[in-house]
This record gives C-alpha cells, structure tokens and sequence, in this order.
C-alpha cells in the first residue's frame, strides 16, 4: 500500500493575516507529503497526480493526538514545531496608562 510509503507532517499552522484572535489557533494538522509528482493532462491543461493522500488534511486538538493516531495507523511522520507567534499575550486598555511601563503606547 502507498500509505505505509508516504510520509505524514504534523504542524500548528499559523494564523492568517485576517485572523486576531484566538479561533482555529490550537489546532494541529497532518498531512502527507506528494508521493508522485503532478501531469498536466493534454487535453484541458489542468495539473493533477494519482496522489489521493496528498488531498488529505487531518485536523487534531493536540500534537500528541495527531502522533498517536500516525502510530496506531502505521504513518511515518516528522512534527514540525510550534510557530513562535503562537502565544498571544493578553493585554488590556488600561496598560497603555500604566505608572513606569517601558514599552511605547499602542491604541
């Protein structure tokens, strides 16, 4: 089977540019890595490969979950590590006033 084969990666995607707060943010991901390379097909152009794995993206609620799901299923995976944006920090309005901050003022 090509799914012993395929190697699977297991990340914390970081967050979009549109996203500022905290949904989808603790979410880990694995998905596997192509195992055949892209054709385009002669008649219409479109690019497209036998690869169904390549099409899967499985979501987890924690890093372990997503290991002990690629053990049990027999994957090979690598885990890529957390973004270091990944810890927001919790601020308030009242900050900005505060007596002896150090930092500048933000709105």
């Amino acid at each position: 089977m090509s799914r012993h084969r395929a190697i699977a990666r297991i990340s914390m995607p970081p967050r979009s540019a549109m996203q500022s707060g905290k949904a989808k943010s603790g979410r880990w991901i694995l998905t596997f890595t192509p195992s055949e390379a892209k054709t385009i097909d002669p008649l219409t152009g479109w690019s497209g490969s036998g690869d169904m794995q390549s099409q899967l993206r499985l979501s987890f609620s924690s890093q372990e979950a997503a290991e002990a799901y690629a053990r049990a299923n027999g994957i090979r995976y690598e885990v890529e590590p957390a973004p270091a944006g990944s810890v927001i920090k919790p601020k308030s309005y009242a900050d900005n006033f505060r007596y002896g901050r150090s930092e500048n003022w933000t709105h």
